[in-house]
């Protein structure tokens, strides 16, 4: 494909669209295309210059240490798309965020809305991803844990409890269409009973212990031997 003439969207220079930073103003520059037409135009641009259409409200940002891409091994590039901020990997179009804006992610529609039209708007440089089961997390380099997001999406994530949450290519939208179609509500409902099942089961057992004290005039168990089992609800909770 040959470089076409592009405007810079911090200075408004014209610069050609197979450049990676601005000569005039020193902008990094990244090219996507275009949702309506598909057009190529840079990241960043208020409008496309093929179409006219409304661009993505997505920005480059600057990042002293961005991390590596835990399947490329290349730098990130650190985006804020609307108000969510993420780093991504060019090459394999994989994404990593805190899991703070996992969790609001999760809860905005506009914001959803958003990122899935720019994780959509450029093809990857490769379809098929390496057979690792387990990577390391951008931030700390320790292996993360995999996760099947909500237990029930079929989509597998990679989390590191202390920095964040990783997504191959094409994993971010189908969670959000999963929350979408209401699977994660569904899945929160589903632990909902599973608790209150649990709480009552524990109740129970609670009650015959002190029936059986009673009787006996032996002694009482320990906090943790009572409660072991509420708290693996807990931490399920968590998962979601």
């Amino acid at each position: 494909m040959q470089p076409e003439a592009l405007n810079c969207p911090n200075c408004g220079a014209a610069v050609s669209s197979d450049r990676t930073q601005c000569e005039f103003c020193k902008s990094r520059l990244k090219t996507v295309a275009c949702p309506s037409c598909l057009g190529v135009m840079f990241l960043g641009s208020k409008f496309c210059s093929h179409c006219g259409e409304q661009a993505l409200n997505a920005e480059v940002l600057e990042l002293e240490n961005p991390g590596v891409c835990p399947r490329c091994k290349l730098e990130l590039q650190s985006l804020k798309i609307g108000v969510t901020t993420m780093r991504e990997c060019l090459r394999c179009g994989g994404f990593w965020m805190s899991v703070e804006t996992f969790e609001r992610l999760c809860a905005d529609k506009e914001e959803q809305s958003a990122v899935i039209n720019y994780a959509g708007s450029k093809p990857r440089e490769f379809d098929s991803l390496p057979a690792v089961n387990y990577v390391p997390c951008p931030d700390c380099e320790e292996l993360m844990n995999r996760s099947n997001f909500a237990r029930t999406s079929g989509v597998i994530i990679y989390l590191c409890k202390r920095h964040g949450v990783w997504f191959d290519a094409e994993e971010l939208p189908k969670i959000i269409d999963f929350i979408d179609k209401g699977g994660l509500a569904r899945s929160r409902e589903k632990e909902k009973i599973a608790l209150e099942d649990e709480r009552g089961r524990l109740r129970d057992e609670q009650r015959q212990l002190a029936m059986m004290e009673s009787r006996t005039g032996g002694g009482r168990f320990s906090d943790d031997q009572q409660g072991g089992g509420f708290g693996g609800v807990i931490s399920r909770l968590f998962d979601l």
